[in-house]
């Protein structure tokens, strides 16, 4: 595989600056993910567990914030354009393989669990925020909004806080 040079990311910052401003205008609110993650979950338990469903205030929020199915709110939609355009992305600039990169001494196991851990805390912190780094920190700034400025305050300045002491996951040196 062919390493080719990434964007020059004032361009690509300037491109999702376009992006964002035509969702505004367009949806009249901002980007986010976890809003349709929390449509497509609150489906999910309604189906599975209908009555936990029906006697959780988290799940009636959810159910008067996006009603009826998960395929009636636009945000699916982005979650799948996301990861379509993920991979177009990929195939266009040849940086499609499978691959999992870590650093020396570290083993696939605990690499692994470390990014779902990860993940699964960023996911919770995004519903405790009230929103995702897209939705509340990205679209919260563009309208210069003072909870986004503080939430993209908070990502970048635990990241800054914590990656010291997270680097041997990933760094190889």
């Amino acid at each position: 595989m062919r390493a080719k040079a990434f964007m020059n990311p004032y361009l690509a910052g300037f491109l999702l600056g376009l992006v964002l401003l035509n969702t505004i205008y367009i949806t009249g609110r901002g980007l986010g993910a976890s809003g349709g993650t929390k449509s497509m979950v609150a489906a999910t338990v309604k189906a599975v567990a209908p009555e936990h469903y029906a006697n959780t205030r988290y799940y009636q929020e959810a159910e008067a914030e996006h009603p009826g199915s998960p395929l009636k709110n636009w945000l699916f939609f982005e979650i799948i354009g996301v990861f379509i355009g993920a991979f177009a992305s990929g195939v266009i600039s040849d940086r499609v393989a499978l691959k999992l990169e870590k650093g020396k001494g570290v083993t696939n196991t605990v690499r692994i669990i470390a990014s779902i851990t990860g993940g699964l805390l960023f996911g919770f912190g995004s519903q405790l925020g009230r929103g995702c780094t897209s939705g509340s920190a990205l679209s919260g700034m563009a309208v210069m909004s003072f909870g986004g400025i503080i939430t993209m305050l908070a990502i970048f300045g635990s990241a800054y806080m914590l990656a010291y002491f997270f680097r041997k996951l990933w760094i190889n040196k």
